[in-house]
């Protein structure tokens, strides 16, 4: 046979018909020869030339750094560059500024990708705008007499407590630009029922959820064609309470199709549809302006501080509870929590009975650096933010190599950490009425990006 080289030179007519079979084949070849040359002799569109990453080992390899903690489902975190810009949507000191322009972001439209605490200051900017213009939600009414109208009206006080998300949304909501009372207009339909009022109703209580949601879903696609169009899918509820889990095991077309902002956001819970759904802050409600604080007076390594109600937590303290850089407290602080949190350059959120705690919140809002321990948390506005940029997420097998990993990360890089948790805990705070880019807008963008879906008449 004819050396494979020969079979470009000679005629296909003289060709024996077995070759036919190697034609495709050899040209597969020199094609892929071909793009092989062009990726390493061309340099990539999407790599700025300005600011490269170092390349990170994992821990465990021969060459391992400490600086590259790995969370499982959704790859490793590692340390940004130092972030070159101002606080594009605001200062240090919590304020807001206006919408800025395109050119807060460069002139080219692309110099935040990759250093910027989002992952794409350019689209998220122009996203936001249309979305305040255009997104609108029509929420099913209910009226004040309403039996259960505790559970689905607004509240007419300060949210308060550790789930206070999910009221302080509907609050913020329900006030708003973005609702519309013709269903006609609307993107996304908002299912009102609260689970953590209904926990707490007696005729309901936590055993009674899952009848009550089945029930409620079957009136309004009896009352109102809208749930029928799309299967729920242009529907959407919100939950802090790790219970809203559980709130839909009777309703199965709300768990599958409907668009779930709930604070147990996991990938590991079969009831968590990551893209569909949307991971709520879990944010303890605070009134007063975040305080400031030099690095330089953060005298401690790392701190902690919780109940032991988890295998993790439990690793934790048996590791470090006696370590003199690293605090690891279990049980009532001697110290106000708030205190603890200001004097320690990382704070710990380890992962208790969920993956969810308000521990993140509670560190930006002090300017204490997140270490994140909670394997498969689908974290808050994660389609939005780069959490490499103002985190570290390490794996719970890595907890005893959680000192190695803390001192390795240099001065300058702690620096840039630091200074994106300023710029980024705006967006973990609630406000009466809500402000620019705070937690409120933040979850509507997380919502305005799932609003798209195909509607089936019944016709």
């Amino acid at each position: 046979m004819a050396h494979p080289s020969m079979l470009l030179h000679r005629p296909l007519a003289s060709l024996p018909s077995n070759t036919f079979f190697f034609l495709p084949a050899t040209l597969a070849l020199f094609t892929t020869l071909f793009i092989l040359f062009y990726i390493f002799t061309t340099p990539s569109p999407f790599i700025s030339h300005q600011h490269k990453h170092n390349l990170k080992y994992p821990l465990g390899s021969s060459q391992s750094s400490p600086l590259t903690p790995i969370l499982p489902s959704n790859g490793s975190f590692h340390l940004s560059a130092k972030f070159p810009f101002n606080d594009v949507f605001g200062g240090e000191d919590g304020t807001v500024s206006p919408v800025p322009s395109r050119s807060h972001f460069g002139s080219k439209g692309n110099s935040m990708n990759d250093i910027d605490v989002f992952h794409d200051g350019d689209i998220f900017l122009e996203d936001y705008q249309q979305m305040n213009r255009s997104f609108k939600i029509y929420v099913y009414p209910h009226r004040r007499d309403d039996p259960f109208a505790h559970a689905f009206l607004p509240l007419d006080f300060e949210p308060g407590g550790n789930y206070a998300s999910e009221s302080y949304f509907k609050k913020a909501l329900m006030n708003s630009h973005f609702i519309t009372e013709d269903p006609r207009k609307a993107d996304l339909f908002f299912l009102p029922f609260s689970i953590a009022r209904l926990r707490h109703d007696r005729r309901v209580g936590g055993g009674g959820i899952q009848s009550f949601i089945r029930d409620y879903i079957s009136n309004i696609s009896t009352k109102y064609p809208y749930w029928n169009r799309t299967g729920g899918a242009d529907h959407f509820y919100v939950a802090c309470h790790s219970i809203g889990r559980s709130a839909m095991a009777k309703a199965e077309e709300v768990k599958l199709n409907a668009i779930q902002i709930v604070c147990s956001s996991s990938y590991f819970l079969p009831g968590y549809v990551a893209h569909k759904d949307a991971s709520l802050p879990q944010v303890w409600p605070r009134t007063d302006d975040p305080p400031t604080i030099t690095t330089s007076e953060r005298n401690k390594l790392a701190f902690f501080a919780g109940a032991i109600n988890s295998p993790v937590r439990e690793k934790l303290v048996k590791f470090w509870r006696n370590d003199s850089e690293i605090y690891a407290h279990f049980g009532r602080l001697k110290t106000p929590y708030a205190d603890e949190l200001l004097g320690s350059k990382f704070c710990l959120h380890v992962k208790g009975f969920e993956v969810n705690t308000a521990r993140i919140a509670d560190s930006l809002y002090y300017g204490c650096v997140p270490i994140i321990l909670a394997n498969y948390y689908d974290l808050p506005f994660a389609d939005i933010l780069n959490w490499k940029s103002f985190s570290i997420a390490v794996v719970t097998v890595d907890i005893p190599l959680l000192k190695k990993i803390l001192r390795g990360i240099t001065s300058d890089e702690y620096s840039s950490l630091r200074g994106n948790v300023l710029k980024v805990r705006k967006h973990f705070q609630w406000h009466v009425p809500p402000i620019d880019f705070d937690a409120f807008f933040m979850v509507m963008y997380e919502l305005w990006l799932r609003r798209s879906c195909i509607r089936m008449s019944n016709d």
